[in-house]
């Protein structure tokens, strides 16, 4: 096998290693909704072909207009980008003004990318407590509360990058603990790429708050809720001023007709929604019961559409057998640097594909590698 994966997705890398064709993998390793895009997201994709002989709108009005509306707020303060990691990468540049920035770990391998490109001094702080032996005890999650006074110490210069639901825990953090971290540090990002997945009554998200307090990023992803991450499309909230900023330094035209028109679609699609909050905690319930009654598998709760699975056998060794085996990906968890060798992520999918999953699994630990 090839060394790790920075992403999930990669079913090409995959087939090659299963020597299948890419449509023949069953692909756990990307955190995508199994009920998308959205029909209504394809017949505008469609509608929309003859355009793409034009530049799109460098101002991206019709776009921030629907967000705006979808959000409550007014249109300068919201920014369209080439997924989300694009605005990551602007959080990363604005973050290197301060004297070190406080990540919760394990941490998204991106947001070390977005950090290092610019020089930030990384404050590391574990997500989980601490159990016996120095290993993690992974059920206790740490509160914010308890964030060091040596990571918050000249806190007037330090900024933090929050994954809320986190990635690749599922941890949701409640709005309620963030605000005294808002009170306190100059400038806080917070990634809320899965929280769509949450419905209205659930989600924990800030971006009611963005108007009070102008040290505050909120990154959003279309991509994940509606499965459309090959058009690449998500969106940062923030100050007016701030965003201002960013545009003078990106590319022109980041976004493109395509993605903008599907985003429109989406975003208006109700029904959708709905049928996506339904879903998917059931689903994910079910999954979670069949994988813990696997011997040597100690699935993590989550709120978000995956599960971080603690596993007896390395997730490496896993993915090998599983792609070789029987065509599936899974995700490990060695570009997590926190993690080791015996962690490994899955997405939530249909009812089917789990089943499928949890039937390869269970052949797999039964017999050994």
């Amino acid at each position: 096998m090839i060394g790790p994966r920075a992403h999930g997705g990669n079913v090409g890398w995959a087939a090659a290693q299963a020597n299948c064709p890419a449509d023949a993998i069953l692909d756990f390793s990307a955190s995508i909704s199994p009920l998308g895009p959205p029909q209504k997201c394809l017949e505008v994709i469609q509608s929309h072909l003859g355009l793409l002989r034009h530049y799109p709108d460098p101002e991206y009005q019709d776009l921030k207009q629907a967000l705006s509306q979808f959000h409550q707020l007014p249109p300068e303060w919201i920014m369209p980008g080439n997924g989300s990691a694009e605005l990551l990468t602007y959080a990363g540049r604005e973050l290197s003004e301060q004297t070190a920035t406080v990540l919760m770990t394990p941490a998204f391998g991106d947001y070390y990318r977005a950090l290092t490109a610019y020089n930030v001094e990384v404050l590391e702080f574990p997500v989980f407590g601490e159990g016996r032996a120095g290993k993690m005890d992974l059920s206790t999650y740490q509160p914010l509360s308890s964030l060091p006074c040596s990571l918050l110490k000249f806190a007037h210069r330090r900024g933090l990058v929050l994954n809320n639901p986190h990635n690749p825990t599922g941890k949701l953090w409640t709005r309620l603990s963030i605000l005294p971290l808002l009170q306190e540090l100059p400038l806080v990002v917070v990634d809320e790429a899965f929280m769509d997945f949450l419905p209205p009554e659930k989600e924990q998200s800030l971006i009611p708050l963005i108007e009070e307090y102008p040290n505050l990023v909120i990154l959003r992803s279309l991509t994940k809720f509606y499965s459309l991450p090959g058009l690449r499309l998500g969106y940062a909230i923030s100050h007016p001023q701030r965003l201002k900023r960013w545009q003078s330094w990106r590319d022109p035209w980041s976004v493109n007709i395509l993605a903008s028109a599907a985003a429109i679609a989406a975003l208006a699609d109700k029904e959708f929604q709905q049928q996506s909050w339904e879903w998917l905690a059931p689903t994910r319930n079910n999954f979670l019961k069949k994988l813990s009654s696997l011997p040597g598998l100690l699935p993590i709760p989550s709120t978000a559409n995956f599960l971080l699975v603690n596993s007896s056998k390395t997730g490496s060794q896993l993915q090998e057998s599983l792609l070789k085996c029987h065509q599936i990906l899974i995700r490990d968890c060695l570009s997590f640097s926190e993690l080791d060798d015996r962690y490994f992520r899955v997405a939530v999918l249909s009812k089917d594909d789990n089943e499928r999953l949890i039937s390869a699994l269970s052949s797999i630990l039964s017999t050994g590698f």
